[in-house]
């Protein structure tokens, strides 16, 4: 991945303590760990007063639980975890945060400028270089910052209070795309195009989900219109979509050929993603924000790898959901560098749903009852991923 965590590092111990100290935010209070559990190792800050990811790293892996999340304040326990008291100077969202021991747990409390909500909590293992586990804590400003204060008798009094909670979203929300539209119209069957299977299965897979009560569905094109790639991506970004699913049928030089297939971004498709983003200096970052750039950076390649980590969770599952529903090719996990998978912050996967040159696929996507089946397997996969999510090694959320 271009500019890694691994590099980055080594530049701060040739540049010297002020841009480590800027990076990595707070060095720990103390440095002795309780010997027979995960120890505390290091807290860290990044982002602004709209949205901080704070992570904390750990030199072993960890569980952990909100068991408290209020306009001031959250309070985190890392099951497992032994830590010593510390207390430190916060950024962004977070004005302080303090770590004690409490039974069995390091109790980590993060006192917050404004009112804010974690948005995702996950867990990083060591890789690329990266020797310790990471607990990723993300926190969204959900509402006014501080107003601002008068001086009476010698003491800062607050001209008023305001604190806004944000309503507890209790629905998940996935982005379906239905590929191609319009002028174009994809793949071509003898009888049939691809985008008006993709547009119809895109339809029964919205309304299977919806039926359920528990997800909120978008579509990227609800018509037969065409919406460029990138808006689809800007789609999925804007609604905050906890998973995106594209959908597609293939098409061979080889009519024989036939069967479903999943991808998930490529590294190559992640690079991309990451210089796009950067460049954009729209992501992680707010209008007359000052941003160290190696943070940004650091911060983009901890969001991409947990993306990916749960993309590649989701196509497992979504396979094994339609493996009796449908042929599936060899090898049916892929990666690529397709457009519409390369928000850096949105699991996602393009299913190529069978080979309109097949004679047999095209008369399976094109009849609605056997489709319909098709999508019943991909909405059960979406059931059984956010239900066994605790099971996932990229990420500890609800736990």
């Amino acid at each position: 991945m271009a500019g890694s965590i691994r590099a980055l590092l080594s530049n701060r111990r040739v540049r010297g303590g002020a841009l480590a100290a800027a990076v990595f935010g707070l060095m720990l209070a103390g440095q002795g760990l309780a010997s027979s559990t995960a120890g505390l190792v290091k807290v860290r800050f990044g982002g602004d007063h709209k949205a901080t990811r704070v992570v904390v790293e750990l030199n072993g892996s960890a569980t952990g639980k909100v068991v408290s999340d209020d306009p001031s304040s959250v309070v985190l326990d890392l099951r497992g975890v032994g830590a010593q008291d510390m207390e430190g100077k916060g950024q962004g969202l977070v004005r302080a945060w303090s770590a004690d021991q409490r039974a069995g747990a390091a109790r980590v409390k993060l006192d917050l400028t404004r009112p804010a909500a974690v948005k995702r909590r996950f867990l990083l293992p060591p890789g690329d270089g990266v020797k310790v586990y990471r607990y990723v804590i993300d926190l969204e400003a959900t509402g006014a910052p501080p107003a601002p204060t008068t001086r009476v008798a010698g003491r800062d009094k607050p001209d008023m209070m305001q604190a806004v909670a944000r309503p507890k979203r209790d629905k998940r929300v996935i982005v379906v795309d239905a590929g191609h539209g319009g002028n174009d119209p994809g793949t071509h069957g003898a009888l049939h195009s691809e985008k008006t299977i993709t547009l119809a299965a895109a339809r029964e897979l919205k309304a299977r989900l919806e039926r359920t009560g528990r997800y909120k569905v978008v579509l990227t094109r609800n018509s037969d219109s065409y919406v460029v790639r990138d808006t689809r991506v800007a789609i999925a970004r804007r609604a905050d979509a906890d998973l995106f699913i594209s959908l597609h049928a293939d098409a061979g030089p080889d009519a024989s050929l036939r069967g479903a297939s999943v991808y998930t971004l490529s590294q190559k498709g992640a690079d991309r993603a990451a210089r796009r983003f950067m460049s954009r200096g729209d992501w992680f970052s707010s209008e007359g924000a000052e941003h160290d750039p190696a943070v940004t950076r650091i911060l983009m390649d901890l969001t991409q790898r947990a993306t990916l980590n749960r993309s590649s969770v989701f196509a497992k599952v979504l396979l094994d959901n339609i493996a009796d529903r449908t042929a599936l090719l060899r090898r049916s996990h892929r990666d690529a560098g397709f457009e519409v998978l390369l928000a850096p912050d949105v699991p996602a996967v393009l299913l190529e749903m069978g080979f309109m040159s097949n004679p047999d696929d095209e008369r399976v996507l094109a009849d609605p009852k056997r489709r319909g089946k098709l999508m019943d397997g991909v909405a059960e996969a979406v059931d059984a991923y956010f239900e066994a999510r605790t099971e996932y090694a990229s990420f500890a959320a609800g736990l």
